[in-house]
């Protein structure tokens, strides 16, 4: 099946898979080739992308931030506001990013409602950062 991952600036991923597990709003989903179709909303976390032509190795692995995903036809197209490789996060840099957002003041419910949304993308980034890079240096 096809796995295509797109944000609003460019085309980030176009591959082959065997298996694929997205991080939706509510808890994660794993997709296997002719899968009912699906339409969900993407929430934050990791993609694992298990490349079709080399079974034995690694997942493909992206953090992603919000969005959509249509699953169809043997095609998954995730729609994603934000995506990047999971080894290009830095676990001080999301530390550094977490902290900015806890100490941000909100004043009002809009700005409350931001800081929430911000909060939940920042532990996520920070989660996942820790997932794949434990012992950084």
């Amino acid at each position: 099946m096809r796995c295509l991952i797109v944000t609003p600036e460019k085309t980030i991923l176009d591959m082959e898979a065997s298996f694929v597990v997205l991080p939706l709003y509510d808890g994660e989903f794993g997709v296997l080739p002719n899968h009912l179709p699906v339409v969900a909303r993407i929430g934050a976390g990791d993609i694992r992308i298990h490349d079709q032509n080399h079974q034995d190795a690694e997942p493909v692995c992206y953090y992603l931030e919000g969005g959509f995903v249509e699953i169809l036809d043997n095609n998954i197209i995730v729609m994603s506001l934000f995506a990047m490789p999971v080894k290009d996060l830095d676990m001080k840099i999301a530390e550094s990013q977490l902290q900015k957002v806890i100490e941000r003041p909100f004043h009002t419910p809009e700005l409350a409602k931001i800081r929430e949304e911000q909060l939940y993308t920042r532990r996520a980034r920070l989660k996942i950062a820790k997932k794949y890079h434990p012992n950084p240096n």
